[in-house]
């Protein structure tokens, strides 16, 4: 696999991160750059991590699959990237608020925000792609993505809102149409 191709989907990946990081700068009043680490850290390696667990899971069910894998992939993709474009549209509730950073709800806004992480490593398991330097790729992407969302929280929440969550779902189904249309026709 290509560098490009994991770092275009750890982009993808983080827009929930960006989301929720953006929502944690706009009430970090103090130590601004203390929060964006601790959030930018654990939110990278819970999707690094999160990929790694999926694609344990992915590969132990590729004999079951091989026919089918890349319509899987894509089929999982494109389900995460459309996901993240309702939720995107409809604009629902604002994510969690953190006021002081807590380990308890950092971890649980980092497991919330990594579960597409999941899918994605399901999607290289059965794909039978090498899956240990995509997944450091994805999880350094999400931490600059949630270091910079932290610290530009106050100034761009009101300009981009959901449309990161846009921008990021059509990026996830976009790699899943690559993925079905390389192993269909090249």
């Amino acid at each position: 696999m290509d560098l490009l191709t994991p770092a275009l989907i750890g982009i993808g990946l983080s827009m929930d991160c960006f989301a929720v990081s953006l929502a944690i700068g706009t009430t970090t009043k103090t130590r601004l750059i203390y929060a964006a680490a601790i959030i930018a850290c654990f939110f990278g390696v819970f999707q690094a991590g999160m990929t790694l667990v999926g694609w344990l899971a992915g590969s132990s069910l590729i004999g079951l699959i091989s026919a089918y894998d890349h319509w899987i992939a894509f089929i999982l993709l494109a389900i995460i990237g459309g996901k993240m474009i309702w939720e995107g549209v409809r604009g629902g509730e604002e994510e969690a608020h953190i006021e002081a950073i807590q380990l308890v709800p950092v971890i649980v806004l980092s497991l919330a925000t990594s579960i597409d992480a999941l899918a994605v490593g399901v999607s290289f398991g059965v794909l039978q792609t090498a899956v240990l330097i995509p997944a450091i790729i994805i999880g350094l992407v999400c931490f600059a993505i949630s270091f910079a969302g932290v610290m530009l929280g106050e100034r761009l929440e009101d300009i981009l809102g959901n449309r990161m969550e846009i921008i990021g779902g059509i990026i996830l189904i976009l790699i899943g149409i690559n993925i079905l249309l390389r192993h269909l026709f090249w």
